[in-house]
């Protein structure tokens, strides 16, 4: 099993501090989520309905009837290797930890992100994250396209995870969706803060899209995660002031950190990721000071995740400025 962020019950019992006087900033989700509105018995009381508007109200969103739910995009990671069998897979390296796990079992290259170009010719299944996680890298959509093209003229496929580019939707592939031989995965707990209503969404052709309702089977998404996903989607306005506010969260995040580590930083609105030598020295004394950051190996480095109020801003801020005569 892979670790991820947000272990934060874990960190409380290790290092002996209450779980309500942590800051967790290890996940990169929006500490400040949608505010879902009251449930109704009905959505507890009924088996899910495909009917019941949360594909409508996810087309509308992503720009794109090709697209199915799922049950958070982990749903789709660990599934899309049953649907395509081809050996030759590309992953970014370094990436989300759990698109390499679902393809170990097949021919697996990692690159980064200068190499994937020249990977193109020689792979089946190119697999990326776009912005990247943890880095933050981004793809132009001419150069996504441009590969997509390459592969599928020979079959092959692309595969891109977006579960961090809702904050700049004009980069997302979405609107390609259902050309053949492209996978785009989009998920609701990030930009929304809904992770743990697990919803995400396979935007693909018609007959991946089959294939995998029958490999994942009905029901895959509750009734009320359902409620609340379709809620969440229709909200523009909602949306758009959260957009306004991630972008200055991400971007004052950027500048605290530069003020306090001698690397500069880099990422999207919703995390920033800092090379480090010293990672694991930075990552254990700020959580000796109940501040979770997610640490990162190779290479060395660190990812924040936005404090969700003022009073935790203050906190890291300090945190930092206490920990300036560490190794660095």
């Amino acid at each position: 099993m892979l670790e991820h962020g947000g272990r934060l019950r874990t960190a409380a019992r290790h290092y002996g501090i209450a779980l309500a006087d942590w800051i967790d900033l290890s996940t990169g989700i929006n500490p400040c989520a949608y505010p879902v509105p009251p449930l109704p018995l009905q959505a507890w009381q009924s088996l899910p309905e495909d009917d019941d508007g949360l594909v409508d109200a996810a087309a509308a969103y992503y720009g794109t009837h090709e697209l199915m739910p799922v049950a958070g995009s982990q749903a789709a990671i660990q599934a899309l290797p049953a649907l395509i069998p081809d050996e030759r897979v590309t992953v970014l390296d370094p990436t989300y930890g759990e698109h390499p796990q679902a393809w170990r079992a097949r021919r697996l290259r990692r690159c980064d992100a200068h190499m994937v170009d020249a990977a193109i010719d020689d792979t089946d299944v190119l697999v990326l994250a776009n912005p990247n996680n943890p880095t933050g890298e981004r793809f132009a959509l001419p150069r996504l396209l441009d590969w997509h093209a390459r592969l599928a003229k020979r079959g092959g496929w692309l595969i891109v995870d977006e579960a961090f580019i809702d904050v700049d939707p004009a980069e997302s592939l979405a609107p390609y969706a259902g050309r053949p031989h492209l996978v785009v995965l989009r998920s609701l707990g990030k930009f929304f803060g809904l992770a743990g209503a697990r919803v995400g969404f396979v935007l693909a052709d018609a007959a991946l899209r089959q294939h995998l309702a029958e490999h994942l089977g009905p029901w895959t998404i509750s009734g009320p995660a359902r409620y609340a996903a379709r809620a969440a989607l229709a909200d523009a306005d909602w949306q758009q002031a959260t957009r306004q506010a991630l972008t200055a969260a991400g971007k004052r995040l950027a500048a605290l950190l530069r003020q306090h580590l001698p690397a500069p930083p880099q990422g999207t609105a919703l995390f920033q990721w800092v090379v480090h030598p010293q990672a694991a020295i930075w990552h254990e004394a700020l959580a000796r000071r109940a501040i979770l950051v997610r640490r990162f190996d190779t290479p060395p480095a660190l990812r924040f995740g936005l404090p969700a109020d003022e009073a935790q801003w203050r906190r890291l801020d300090l945190a930092l400025h206490a920990l300036k005569d560490l190794p660095t």
